[in-house]
C-alpha cells in the first residue's frame, strides 16, 4: 500500500486548476506538488468528471489498467486523503471532493478548472455573429497549454482516450474560430496555423476547407487548388472516395479566382437545423448529463433513445442536448419528425429526402447512400417521435463517425445495440417552477397551495405544465384556484388542457390511434380497473380478467409501447408496481375508452 504524499497544511486560497496541456494546480500563484503518478492519475480521472460521480471501478481501471492489486480500493483511499489534504479539503458543509454511494465526486467551479471554462466558451459562441463568436473561441483557444495531461498521464489508457477526446473538441473549436476569422476578412491571419493542423490531420474535410479558403483569400490562388488536388488524391489512395459535393464546390468557387471578403463567400458551416432551446427549460438535469456525457464519451457511430410517455418532454431535452453539443459534432446537428402533423408514421422515402435536403444530397438513392454519408460526417441526428423500430432501423449508423439521437414513447426493444434513457416526470418542485416562469413568481406566490393543485394533476408532464402555464397567462382573471378545481374534474381536465393550437388531447389522440386493438383494450381495462398511483400485478391480472401469467405479458407489452411505466432496477414480477402516466389515465377515461372486463356468466 502506498504511503500517503505527505503536505503541509494547504493555507487558503485561490485554486485554479488545468488539464488543457500538463496536469497543474495552482494555489493563487504557487504550483502545488501533485505527489506520485498513480495519484496523479486519480486526479486527472477526477477532473475530467468534473462535478460528476466517478466510480471507484472507473478509477481502479485508469489507475490499474491490467491486473489492479487486490489492495486497490485501500490504495485509492489513500491517493484520495492525499489529495483532500493537498486541497485544504476542510469545509464540512461543502467538501471538494466527496464519496458517494457510486465513487467519487470532485467539485469544482468553472473559474477554478481551465476545462469547464472552455466548454462554456465554445457553447457561448454557438448561435452568435463572427465577430463574437471569433473573440470567444479566441479566449477558449487561448486557455490551452499544450497536450491535454502531458505525456505521463497518458500511460493510463483512459487518460489516452480522454486526452484525445480533448484534442478532438481543441480542433473543432479552432475550425470554427478559423471560420469566424475567414469571415471577418482574416484569412492572413490564420492560413499558417490551418497548415499545420492539416499537415497533423490531412483528411479532415472542415479543416481542408478552412485552409483553402485562407489561402485563397490571402491571394495564393495556386496553393489553395493545389490543396484540394491532394486532398482528393489522398482521399481516392486512403479511402476509395471522392471529395463531398460541397468541397468540389468550394473548388470550383476557388479556380473562378472568387476571393471575396476574405474567402467569407467560399466558407460554408456544417449543417445545423434545430428548434430552439427552450430559455426556460426546467428538470430532468440528471437526465440531460446522462445523455450529454454518453454522447460526448461515445461521440460517433451511436444510437441513444429518450423513451418515456406523450408530454413526458423528451423532445424537448434532446434538442437541448443538441444546443450543447455543438462543439461535439462538427459536421452539423439535425432534427426530423418520423411522425406527420395528424400523427401519421411518415413514409421512409419521405424522410430520405429530407435528410437529403437538409444535409446537400438532394435524391438519395436509398438507406445505404443516407448510411454512408452518416458514416463519414461528425454529425447529431435526432429522429424525433419514433413510432417503431421498422421505422428507423434503415436509418440507423452501422459505425462511423455518425450519431444517432432517437425520442419515442416506446421503448423500442427490437433495435440493439441502443443507449436508453427514460424520461420521468417532472417532481412537484420542478413543475412549480416551470409554472411560475411562465404566469410569473408573484401569482405562484400569492397562491402556493392552488399552484401545487394545478401541477399535480398535470402528473408531473412538462407538455401539461406548460399548456396551463400558457392558458393562464393569457387569462389573466381567472385565479390559480379556479383553474385547480376544473383540472381537478377528470371528466373536463383535458379540454382545460389547450392553449391556441396546443392541444394535449390532440397530441394523446395521435399516439393512441397509432396502438394495435388489443393494446388499446387493454389500457382501458386497466384504467378501469385500477386505482389512481401505482398497481401491482395482482391489481393487473384482476382488471385484465386474465391469469397473472398472461398479465406480465399484457403489462410488458405496453410497458415497450409507453403505455405503462415502471420503476427502474432489479425487481422480480410480483414484487414490480407499474403505473398509468397521468395523461394516459385522463385520455382513456374521459373518452370513454376505460371499459371494465366483462363479467364472466
Amino acid at each position: 500500500m502506498p504511503r500517503p504524499f505527505a503536505q503541509p497544511a494547504a493555507p487558503s486560497g485561490t485554486l485554479r486548476f488545468s488539464v488543457l496541456g500538463p496536469l497543474t494546480v495552482h494555489r493563487d500563484d504557487r504550483a502545488l506538488p501533485l505527489g506520485p503518478l498513480k495519484q496523479r492519475i486519480v486526479l486527472a480521472a477526477l477532473l475530467g468528471s468534473a462535478n460528476s460521480p466517478l466510480s471507484v471501478d472507473a478509477l481502479t481501471d485508469a489507475v490499474w489498467p491490467q491486473e489492479p492489486p487486490r489492495t486497490a480500493r485501500k490504495n485509492l483511499q489513500v491517493y484520495v486523503s492525499a489529495l483532500r489534504g493537498l486541497l485544504g479539503d476542510d469545509d464540512r458543509d461543502r467538501p471538494r471532493l466527496t464519496h458517494t454511494g457510486g465513487g467519487y465526486v470532485l467539485r469544482v467551479a468553472e473559474d477554478e478548472l481551465d476545462l469547464l471554462r472552455f466548454r462554456s466558451l465554445v457553447r457561448a459562441a454557438e448561435g452568435q455573429g463572427s465577430r463574437p463568436a471569433a473573440r470567444l473561441l479566441r479566449q477558449a483557444l487561448d486557455l490551452w497549454q499544450g497536450p491535454p495531461l502531458g505525456d505521463d498521464l497518458r500511460q493510463s489508457p483512459r487518460l489516452a482516450e480522454e486526452a484525445e477526446r480533448l484534442e478532438l473538441r481543441h480542433l473543432t473549436a479552432y475550425e470554427s474560430w478559423a471560420e469566424a476569422e475567414l469571415e471577418l476578412g482574416g484569412a492572413p491571419a490564420v492560413v499558417e496555423g490551418l497548415r499545420d493542423l492539416v499537415e497533423r490531420h490531412p483528411l479532415r474535410e472542415r479543416l481542408r476547407s478552412a485552409w483553402m479558403c485562407a489561402l485563397s483569400g490571402s491571394g495564393r490562388q495556386a496553393e489553395a487548388l493545389a490543396a484540394y488536388d491532394d486532398y482528393r488524391q489522398l482521399l481516392a489512395r486512403e479511402l476509395g472516395l471522392e471529395p463531398s459535393a460541397a468541397m468540389a464546390a468550394r473548388y470550383r468557387t476557388v479556380l473562378a479566382g472568387d476571393d471575396r471578403a476574405g474567402a467569407a463567400a467560399v466558407v460554408v458551416r456544417p449543417p445545423t437545423v434545430l428548434p430552439p432551446d427552450l430559455v426556460d427549460f426546467t428538470g430532468h438535469g440528471e437526465e440531460l448529463r446522462s445523455l450529454l456525457d454518453h454522447l460526448e464519451e461515445d461521440g460517433a457511430g451511436r444510437t441513444v433513445l429518450l423513451s418515456g410517455p406523450a408530454g413526458a418532454g423528451k423532445t424537448t431535452l434532446a434538442v437541448r442536448a443538441a444546443h450543447r453539443l455543438g462543439d461535439r459534432f462538427a459536421d452539423g446537428r439535425l432534427w426530423v419528425r418520423l411522425r406527420d402533423a395528424d400523427g401519421r408514421t411518415r413514409p421512409l422515402p419521405a424522410v430520405l429526402a429530407e435528410l437529403g435536403e437538409r444535409t446537400g444530397q438532394v435524391g438519395l438513392s436509398g438507406p445505404e447512400a443516407w448510411r454512408d454519408w452518416l458514416a463519414r460526417h461528425r454529425v447529431l441526428v435526432i429522429l424525433d417521435d419514433v413510432p417503431d423500430e421498422r421505422a428507423v432501423r434503415p436509418l440507423l449508423p452501422c459505425g462511423g463517425r455518425g450519431s444517432v439521437l432517437l425520442t419515442a414513447r416506446g421503448q423500442l426493444g427490437g433495435l440493439a445495440p441502443v443507449h436508453r434513457v427514460c424520461v420521468p416526470p417532472l417532481g412537484a418542485a420542478e413543475s412549480l417552477q416551470l409554472l411560475a416562469g411562465l404566469v410569473g413568481q408573484g401569482r405562484v406566490r400569492a397562491d402556493r397551495e392552488a399552484a401545487l393543485r394545478i401541477v399535480r394533476a398535470c402528473g408531473g408532464s412538462p407538455l401539461a405544465v406548460r399548456v396551463s402555464g400558457m392558458r393562464l397567462a393569457v387569462l389573466r382573471h381567472v385565479p390559480l384556484r379556479e383553474f385547480a378545481d376544473r383540472l381537478t374534474d377528470p371528466a373536463g381536465a383535458l379540454d382545460e388542457l389547450t392553449s391556441g393550437d396546443v392541444s394535449v388531447r390532440r397530441w394523446l389522440a395521435h399516439g393512441w390511434e397509432a396502438l394495435p386493438k388489443e393494446w388499446g383494450r387493454d389500457t382501458g381495462r386497466l384504467a378501469a380497473g385500477t386505482g389512481e398511483g401505482p398497481f401491482g400485478l395482482t391489481e393487473a391480472a384482476e382488471a385484465l380478467g386474465c391469469d397473472e401469467r398472461h398479465a406480465v405479458r399484457v403489462v410488458e407489452a405496453l410497458i415497450d409501447a409507453g403505455m405503462v411505466t415502471s420503476p427502474c432496477g432489479e425487481v422480480t414480477a410480483h414484487a414490480a408496481q407499474y403505473e398509468l402516466p397521468h395523461l394516459i389515465r385522463l385520455y382513456v377515461r374521459g373518452s370513454g375508452l376505460a371499459t371494465p372486463v366483462p363479467a364472466s356468466g
